[in-house]
């Protein structure tokens, strides 16, 4: 489908019913000294706006939330990005460096909801640290510094500002055939933008390549056997009214979390 006939309307979502209910996992963070669960605004206002949903915001607290119940409320699950990386023990991984942000909070939730949601038929996209969740929650392993293996690009975020630093186009990516992104962006290639160090090393057994960087770095992922989990490690969600494609992705998901709830009953 080219992304020239993806047509978002507010009316769209009203007429099919009530607007489906898509879950964000918090992240967790001290601000001065006070313990917080956030997610980011652009994730929010992407779900909102772009998927025509609501967006539900999980706190991180995985020994009190039972994810089966949580995913049996939700038509849809949104993994966002985030400046920290999965721990790797989590895919028996080296030690990460000195230094290096982790968030087990989160790690805790993210990992068994993934699996849970997937197997229960819940739509999901993966951003970026979701990517990598993603691969992770399945069975893959990640590289936990891209840049420093031989061949690969430096795949982190430029210096600057947030504009500077999400807006930036860093490199082109090359859509597999036949794949939902080739049928969503009407074309083989799309720029994006990069922020990572973290990257996909070995595949999980589930996943197929959707687009992969100029290194041979995977960029995007489906997995094989369900209706929609997508992950891209690049940042769809800025400025997403702005990009055609990154409307098309999200309009997409809003599609598939509204058949979502249309088959539980809550159309």
């Amino acid at each position: 489908m080219p992304i020239t006939s993806v047509h978002l309307s507010p009316a769209a979502s009203a007429s099919d019913g009530p607007p489906p209910l898509v879950g964000l996992p918090c992240c967790t963070r001290v601000v001065g000294d006070i313990p917080i669960h956030w997610v980011g605004d652009k994730y929010v206002r992407a779900v909102s706006e772009a998927a025509g949903a609501v967006p539900l915001l999980l706190p991180a607290l995985a020994e009190r939330l039972a994810v089966a119940d949580v995913v049996a409320r939700l038509d849809g699950l949104l993994l966002t990005g985030s400046r920290s990386n999965v721990e790797p023990h989590h895919y028996e991984g080296e030690a990460s460096q000195p230094g290096t942000l982790h968030d087990p909070e989160r790690d805790a939730l993210t990992l068994p909801l993934i699996r849970t949601a997937i197997g229960a038929g819940l739509p999901v996209l993966a951003i970026c640290r979701g990517i990598q969740e993603l691969n992770v929650a399945l069975g893959g392993t990640l590289y936990q510094r891209v840049h420093e293996i031989a061949g690969r690009l430096d795949h982190r975020a430029p210096e600057g500002d947030v504009a500077r630093r999400y807006a930036h186009s860093a490199h082109v990516v090359a859509l597999t055939p036949g794949g939902l992104l080739e049928r969503l962006a009407g074309g083989r290639e799309l720029v994006v933008n990069s922020l990572h160090s973290q990257g996909i090393d070995r595949l999980a057994p589930d996943l197929a390549v959707e687009a992969e960087a100029p290194d041979g770095q995977i960029e995007a992922v489906r997995h094989a056997a369900a209706d929609f989990v997508l992950g891209v490690q690049w940042h769809p969600e800025y400025r997403v009214m702005e990009n055609p494609f990154s409307r098309a992705l999200f309009a997409a998901f809003g599609a598939a979390c509204r058949a979502r709830a249309a088959r539980r009953g809550r159309a």
